[in-house]
């Protein structure tokens, strides 16, 4: 891997992490609440809380999906 290379994979690891970071602040101001849907399972006891909110990690795992494809397109051109 050349260093040209590795610079293109720099700048769109980081493009990736701005978007992600810009998802985030998104959700965050519009009252989404991620691990709240329903299909996100939920279990409190005395004392513990035990979370698995697959619904949730299912929606983040598309936009992922979208958002790594669209640069991943962007850097082939």
């Amino acid at each position: 891997m050349d260093i040209e290379s590795t610079g293109r994979l720099l700048i769109g690891l980081g493009i990736a992490i701005t978007l992600l970071g810009g998802l985030f602040l998104l959700f965050g101001r519009s009252g989404f609440n991620l691990g709240g849907l329903p299909g996100d399972i939920r279990i409190e006891g005395q004392g513990f809380t035990c979370m698995a909110p697959i619904v949730s990690m299912c929606i983040l795992s598309i936009l992922l999906t979208i958002i790594v494809n669209v640069v991943a397109r962007l850097l082939a051109r």
